[in-house]
């Protein structure tokens, strides 16, 4: 459907542009009276379909074309998937950015990385805090998850209200930060609701997702248990997890070490922030070594495999500091996103190889959500009462069953979202009403392109089908100097394809022989690739990427 933003310059709108297709990479806008807010700008990660990328960034063209009227950028909490974009697209954005001290300090961190820690305006929002920005005013609404600081936003306009949750779950236990504000929940319902945008990550889960406090239980038995060195895998972001860990390592009796660079960043922006306050100091991964075995506690990052990490270079003896032994023991303390499976299991095989003990969520309680079940969702739809419910954070059959559930417990309006959704919030004709340009940009080294590009598709093809170079050298007349050279990487072997090659090279000289004497460049290049096309379908069945050099002396 076709889109004019005037037409509704006095109507509340709401624009997703990430988040709303896929678990991770949130961006989310409010429109009202020409201006625009956005919540969460966050990064995704790529999977095998875009080879040579490991961060997916939302596109932004359709809110820079509006960047005049962004009145700023609010954050709900420091997850990556909710604030990781900040570094790489502000600068097309270039309006303030407000956050919590706590998201603050990571963001910060972050942007130093990139030599951008003095540019970006930043105002710390404290919870409960209300802040007025043109037509909006929203205040942060304490949640529970599974970092500190987590706030939903509630945004107030002579429209109505919308409580955007962001994520959270409701953990009656959850040791680091306070429980889910319900009073403010509740006041705020009883007030009137307009529309709830809420995270649907765990919809199809019954029951609920489980408390910390849990886990932080489980952890210190099994490390107490162990007689050799253990290593717990989990989220960097995931303070709260990480104090269970510590807690359960200093219960033991060992020293606790870090290895990944995003965990110290973490860790250090959570004592910044006054959390983390009765961890010990930690060993940096150089004296790891230095200490018994049995007096040892490792944190490391790479609970997703990613390549970088630190528990994938030690699985893969790569590591410079860090060896591990048989009868060591690795806990995967947290879930496997979806798409992140066969990297896991890559990591889970070579450290089984290795001889050591592996233990995961899926026979020992060392993991729980920090997003909300059935049970969580129904009592957040009993405190909020929406007129309208939005369902985002996930893939489109969660946002489906998430409708679903929210019929069920008879919200009377329900908008399904997609990425480039525009969603009109209006009490009785809540409805899709157009859509604007959305997608993906890949970071791609220190460059960013679209993930659909030419660059990409070639990539994947050579990845595929391998590539097939030809070089010949011709005299004015279009005769042969010397015989073709073939360069297959990926395609054909040197040695074991020694008869295709030749085969090739007596086509393409054939080929060339019935050229005639001016015959352009473009049209010689153009046989050879019909040549190469014909034979490796012929011969091999496959669509190599070709590439012919035609030099002429």
């Amino acid at each position: 459907m076709a889109f004019n933003l005037k037409e509704y310059e006095d109507e509340l709108l709401f624009v997703p542009l990430g988040g709303s297709n896929e678990i991770g990479m949130n961006l989310n806008l409010y429109a009202y009276k020409g201006k625009w807010l956005m919540i969460d700008l966050g990064i995704g990660f790529a999977d095998a379909y875009l080879p040579g990328v490991e961060i997916l960034l939302p596109d932004i063209e359709f809110i820079k074309e509006h960047k005049k009227n962004l009145l700023g950028i609010v954050l709900t909490h420091a997850h990556e998937d909710h604030l990781g974009a900040v570094p790489y697209l502000w600068e097309e954005l270039k309006c303030p950015v407000y956050a919590t001290a706590f998201t603050h300090a990571v963001l910060k961190a972050k942007l130093a990385d990139e030599g951008l820690s003095t540019k970006i305006p930043v105002t710390e929002v404290r919870p409960g805090q209300k802040l007025k920005l043109g037509p909006f005013e929203f205040e942060m609404v304490p949640l529970t998850h599974s970092i500190p600081e987590m706030q939903a936003v509630a945004l107030r306009t002579d429209k109505g209200v919308v409580m955007h949750t962001g994520d959270w779950k409701l953990d009656p236990d959850p040791l680091v930060g306070p429980v889910t504000d319900e009073a403010t929940l509740k006041k705020y319902g009883d007030e009137g609701v307009l529309a709830m945008v809420c995270d649907s990550t765990n919809v199809f889960n019954d029951g609920e997702s489980g408390s910390e406090a849990g886990v932080r239980d489980t952890l210190a038995k099994i490390i107490s248990g162990c007689k050799s060195r253990v290593v717990v895998t989990t989220f960097a972001s995931n303070i709260a997890r990480i104090e269970s860990i510590i807690a359960a390592g200093v219960k033991a009796g060992r020293h606790i070490a870090l290895a990944g660079r995003s965990l110290r960043r973490v860790t250090t922006a959570a004592k910044e922030s006054g959390y983390l306050k009765d961890a010990p100091p930690f060993l940096n991964e150089r004296e790891i070594g230095d200490v018994p075995k049995s007096d040892i506690l490792i944190i490391c990052t790479g609970c997703q495999g990613e390549p970088l990490a630190a528990l994938s270079k030690i699985a893969r003896g790569e590591h410079p500091s860090i060896r591990l032994s048989p009868k060591d023991t690795v806990i995967f303390s947290a879930r496997k996103i979806p798409g992140n499976e066969t990297r896991v299991a890559y990591i889970y095989n070579q450290l089984t190889r290795m001889g050591l003990e592996i233990i995961t969520s899926k026979r020992h309680h060392v993991h729980v959500s920090g997003h909300p079940c059935r049970d969580e969702l129904a009592r957040m739809y009993q405190l909020v009462r929406p007129k309208i419910a939005i369902p985002t954070h996930g893939e489109a059959r969660h946002i489906h069953e998430h409708a679903k559930f929210a019929r069920s417990l008879q919200v009377p309006e329900i908008v399904e979202a997609r990425n480039g959704s525009v969603i009109l919030l209006a009490e009785g004709r809540a409805l899709e009403i157009g859509n604007v340009p959305s997608g993906y940009v890949a970071v791609d080294g220190s460059s960013l392109i679209p993930a659909d590009s030419a660059v990409i598709k070639v990539r994947r093809r050579i990845r595929d089908e391998g590539c097939v170079i030809v070089s010949v050298v011709l005299d004015k007349h279009n005769k042969l100097l010397s015989a073709p050279r073939i360069s297959s990487p990926g395609s054909m072997d040197a040695e074991e394809d020694r008869e295709l090659l030749a085969l090739l090279s007596e086509e393409i000289e054939e080929a060339v022989q019935n050229l005639k004497p001016k015959d352009p460049t473009n049209k010689v290049s153009e046989v050879i690739r019909t040549v190469m096309r014909r034979v490796f379908r012929e011969e091999l069945g496959k669509k190599p990427v070709l590439d012919v050099h035609v030099i002429k002396v």
